[in-house]
């Protein structure tokens, strides 16, 4: 893979010793609803969130009854929000319906903020977008909740990926893009994100190469990527806790290459890289409990 060679052309292993840094506290969240007259909560496309789970059902019965074509298929239709006082997962959530089929609910921090009451029912505009994948039908929907005709990022030419195999290579893209723009900005985000960058590459673009080694089986491999974006990681943290998914990566790979040892070695070293006050809690934390016990991992990460 040239995204080896790139980044280990130097011939030398990642050493990053990382410095403890504060951080300030999470804010708490305020459960109440706002007060009634502020009816604008979103000014872009709001992506319906259990479209593959709770909604699954509704898409489809609405996607074979209004005879939606299976591949590409598109349909834009007004729907109803509805918000769920009785839901015991979440009293605050907010249904989407279309045609009194459930498509999916509203993100959970747009239900909190959105000035319906429980007795009343807000029209909306909803697009869905179906496509037939080996897997059986797949649907996705976006809902307009901002004022006049919707502005939608996504249209029956413009698609959104939908597939896996799309929605990693749209991420993939997203992270070189993002990496682009910030190296090219004249602030002081360029030299942080050079910062991040390990031979020429930036530890944000190294998560689908991780995920397809893996795939493959080429564990060594994908234990080289995530040790590199480690390394950009730490650099890049801020004055908080690196990126941990590189670390929980390399541990799982670690764990089924048999290598205890190095698993615990890895996340340890998350930890002295993490604040202190951020470390109790974090995936990071209990794996390492898990592998060593709660008493040797006190004051001792």
């Amino acid at each position: 893979m040239g995204l080896l060679r790139r980044l280990f052309s130097t011939g030398r292993a990642p050493t990053t010793r990382p410095v403890e840094a504060a951080s300030p506290p999470r804010a708490r969240v305020d459960l109440r609803l706002p007060e009634a007259g502020r009816q604008t909560i979103a000014s872009q496309p709001v992506a319906v969130s259990g479209t593959t789970t709770f909604g699954r059902d509704g898409l489809a019965a609405l996607v074979l009854r209004r005879e939606v074509r299976q591949e590409a298929g598109y349909l834009e239709v007004m729907g109803t929000l509805q918000r769920e006082p009785d839901n015991e997962a979440d009293p605050f959530a907010v249904a989407v319906l279309v045609e009194a089929d459930l498509v999916g609910y509203l993100p959970g921090h747009l239900a909190r903020a959105m000035p319906l009451p429980a007795s009343v029912t807000q029209a909306a505009p909803v697009q869905v977008f179906s496509e037939q994948l080996e897997t059986g039908l797949r649907c996705e929907a976006w809902v307009w909740l901002g004022e006049g005709p919707p502005r939608w990022q996504w249209s029956a030419a413009k698609r959104p990926p939908l597939s896996p195999e799309a929605k990693e290579q749209a991420r993939h893209q997203v992270s070189r893009r993002i990496v682009s723009d910030n190296l090219a900005a004249e602030s002081g985000r360029s030299d942080l994100t050079r910062a991040g960058m390990v031979n020429g590459v930036h530890f944000l673009e190294l998560v689908e190469p991780i995920k397809q080694l893996k795939r493959e089986g080429r564990l060594d491999e994908a234990l080289v990527l995530c040790h590199a974006a480690i390394e950009g990681a730490e650099r890049e943290r801020e004055n908080r806790e690196p990126a941990p998914w590189y670390t929980e990566q390399a541990a799982i790979v670690h764990r089924k290459l048999g290598q205890h040892d190095e698993e615990v070695a890895v996340l340890r070293r998350w930890l002295r890289a993490c604040p202190v006050e951020r470390r109790a809690g974090s995936r990071i934390q209990q794996r390492l409990t898990k592998l060593v016990g709660d008493e040797d991992t006190k004051g001792r990460p």
